[in-house]
This record gives structure tokens, sequence and C-alpha cells, in this order.
């Protein structure tokens, strides 16, 4: 049983669990998912300030902070008891294209040229980490919510904005992968 839960799921099997979450969740509680807001209710709890946008009632929230709670407690248990030690399968092509760029080294889930302490202080760790960190919450707060709040919920509720920002998403996830990716990644 172990080794099957080691392997990866196969998209039709992994795409309709994460969607199941959509309507256990409006059945089981009424709620909507999300995981972006849970940062909002994390510093409505924590920064008793007179800021309006958090002054609301969190604590109706804390289901939410759980379900991340939760989210965390299992990736944690997952990467300690579940974790293929095999380094991961890459293409061959998209692996070649990677070693122009100094990446080869595929022993975690992120390539460790990539993502590393080191690399955060040059100039393509900073673009990657701090600069894309800073883009994708700003993003996230500009579309008012994140790739799963409104590709997973949105879409399966049939809102208009969400199939607009679903598409924005792919659109920039399209031109990041193949046109400022490999600038980035050539510095």
């Amino acid at each position: 049983m172990m080794e099957f839960l080691k392997q990866p799921w196969p998209w039709y099997v992994a795409g309709p669990l994460i969607g199941l979450t959509v309507p256990a969740l409006l059945i089981l509680g009424n709620k909507s998912f999300g995981i972006s807001s849970s940062l909002r209710h994390i510093c409505a709890s924590c920064i008793p300030a007179g800021i309006p946008f958090f002054q609301y009632n969190w604590k109706k929230e804390v289901w939410n902070l759980l379900f991340v709670l939760g989210i965390l407690v299992g990736g944690l248990m997952a990467a300690h008891f579940l974790s293929n030690p095999q380094p991961v399968v890459v293409h061959p092509q998209l692996a070649q294209e990677l070693a122009g760029y100094g990446i080869t080294d595929y022993s975690n889930i992120i390539p460790t040229e990539l993502l590393n302490w080191q690399s955060l202080f040059t100039l393509r760790g900073f673009l990657v980490m701090v600069v894309g960190g800073f883009l994708v919450g700003f993003g996230t707060r500009y579309a008012g919510g994140c790739t799963s709040g409104h590709s997973i919920m949105g879409l399966s509720s049939l809102q208009w904005p969400s199939l607009v920002a679903t598409i924005a998403f792919m659109a920039g996830g399209f031109l990041m992968a193949n046109l400022l990716l490999p600038v980035i990644l050539s510095l």
C-alpha cells in the first residue's frame, strides 16, 4: 500500500479528488475553497491595528486556517513518510534545455540550482524568489483570489470573473514559462 501512495498519481485520479473538495466544502459547511484568504485571516487575528481591511470577524473563518494547517501538516507528513528517494523524472529534451542554464540536479522536487539560500543573494534568485513572490501576492490580491480559489471554486460555481482570472493566470503562465523564464535563467 505504501508503494502505491509513493508513486505519482495520474491526473484522472488526483484532479477529481481535488475537484471533489469544492462540493464537499459547499455541502458540509457552505464554505468556499481558497487559500490566499488565509493570510488575511492570520493578519486580522494577529494585528489589532485600526486597518479597515483587517477589521472583520475573522473567527468565523477559523476553519480556513485549520484547512491551511492541514495542508501544511499533510505536506510535511507526505515529504517525510511518502517521499520517493529517486530523482524527479524530467523529459530528456527539458533536461537538455535546463542543462544549458546550469540546472542539472533533480534530486529534489525543485532544482537545487534554482531555489536555495545561496541563490537568494544572486540576481536570478532574487528575481525568482523575491520579485516572483511579490508578484504572486500582488496578483492574488488584485484578482480577488488565488488560482485555486478562482480555477477550482470559481469555475465550478460558474462565475464569470473566475473564468477571466483563470484565462489571465494561464496566459501569464505561458508568457512566463516561454518568454521571461529563459531570460531570467540565463542571468
